[in-house]
């Protein structure tokens, strides 16, 4: 018989999947989920110049248009929510490929589309594909690293996601100058398909059989129970929801306001939208310097403080006036910075409490998120298409975030979350 040696060393760990990846393969995945992580941005921001342009076309009302931004983030938000588990269930590639055809079909559709009623049953269709998109390609990162190198790659990634909405109104404002407005959805189309191809032959199933969940429906809704059970987990969902619902409100009514109230031409609003984007993505990225030093729980205290603030100034300089479009323009950056400090901080906090169950807690997330943005982009068209109606919500949003934690959550019950959850997600 053989002696057993001791050294008293512990097992190395296994590498990950993506660990074990060459330098060149490590690239093409960085490029395939990042092409993927950019196709919800582009749907939501590139028609935005349009906006204007489909309410005379369709002589309707601007309420009515914005609906149709509507339609996407319900699309988003019911498609997260069927797509994360079932992609737990049957692989990913067969969501992702499934969900993207059916995102090209509904935007060719939305070129043709005869009326806005039709257009915006076809954004729902177009959110259902964009969700496969993006869950799919969070859980494909999640299948293949962790660590270190998860939030490596995840940085990256939210990188695309945050230079894709500055991107979108400017080729959007771009594609205007040769096109009407159903060129843009031709020219989402197109992309649709190159998406398509670049998952069929670039992404491999990454989820392999054993590791699929089984269980069902029934299995899924018992989870879902569970997290709605959870007061702070379900307070820090509504508190990403509301500060989503700031952004969304900002979203669907800054066209008007910036093209009709102050006379920006499509170009103009494009390049001040992508001002705004820039400002967001600068405070996602600092909130990475402030975790060194800070708690997340008190970064997300102070940033609804602040965002609430400066989104009493917005309304503030809406109804008065004071100061022209700078300063209206300067509070709405201050709002949209406060919000990106504190989407990656509530969410994570939230996640942090169930690792056990991430993928349906993120999707559960992601819907909330998205649903919520759905219900303030209409708002915004009911109360008006001038400043203050986006000011208003804008405003109310923020105010919304900061009394559900107050009241709701508690910062007090924050203290005990694990903070490298927080930190993982900032990155």
């Amino acid at each position: 018989m053989t002696a057993t040696v001791d050294t008293g060393e512990a097992p190395a760990a296994r590498p990950t999947p993506g660990e074990l990846m060459s330098p060149r393969q490590r690239l093409r995945l960085v490029l395939v989920l990042g092409s993927l992580t950019a196709v919800g941005p582009l749907t939501i921001d590139m028609y935005l110049p349009a906006l204007p342009a489909i309410v005379a076309d369709f002589q309707t009302t601007s309420a009515a248009v914005q609906l149709t931004l509507t339609g996407t983030l319900a699309g988003l938000a019911i498609g997260q929510l069927l797509i994360g588990p079932l992609s737990d269930a049957v692989g990913r590639r067969a969501p992702l490929i499934a969900g993207v055809a059916l995102y090209v079909v509904a935007s060719l559709l939305c070129a043709v589309a005869p009326s806005v009623a039709v257009l915006g049953g076809l954004r729902v269709v177009q959110g259902l594909g964009v969700a496969a998109a993006s869950v799919v390609a969070m859980a494909v990162v999640r299948d293949l690293f962790d660590g270190a190198a998860f939030a490596k790659l995840l940085s990256r990634l939210l990188l695309v996601m945050g230079a894709a909405p500055i991107l979108a109104p400017t080729l959007g404002g771009g594609l205007l100058r040769w096109t009407d407005w159903r060129g843009v959805f031709i020219a989402l189309a197109a992309f649709g398909v190159v998406l398509v191809v670049v998952a069929a032959l670039g992404l491999r199933e990454t989820l392999p059989a054993e590791r699929r969940r089984r269980g069902g429906a029934v299995a899924t809704l018992a989870v879902y129970g569970a997290l709605l059970r959870d007061r702070t987990f379900v307070g820090l969902v509504l508190v990403a929801g509301l500060a989503m619902a700031a952004l969304f409100a900002y979203v669907a009514g800054s066209s008007f306001v910036l093209q009709q109230q102050y006379g920006l031409d499509e170009q103009q609003f494009g390049l001040a939208f992508g001002a705004g984007a820039v400002g967001l993505i600068a405070a996602t990225q600092f909130n990475v310097r402030l975790l060194r030093r800070h708690s997340p729980q008190r970064i997300l205290v102070v940033a609804l403080g602040a965002g609430s603030v400066a989104g009493l100034a917005l309304l503030a300089f809406a109804v008065t006036g004071i100061g022209g479009l700078p300063t209206l323009l300067v509070s709405l950056w201050v709002v949209l910075a406060a919000a990106g400090l504190a989407m990656p901080n509530a969410p994570a906090l939230a996640l942090s409490r169930h690792g056990e169950a991430a993928g349906t807690a993120s999707a559960l997330l992601g819907a909330v998120q998205f649903g919520v943005g759905a219900l303030a982009a209409p708002l915004v068209g009911v109360l008006g298409t001038g400043a203050v109606a986006m000011a208003v919500v804008v405003a109310g949003g923020m105010l919304a975030a900061t009394a559900v934690l107050l009241v709701v959550v508690r910062p007090a019950r924050l203290a005990g979350l694990e903070p490298d959850a927080v930190v993982l997600a900032a990155h």
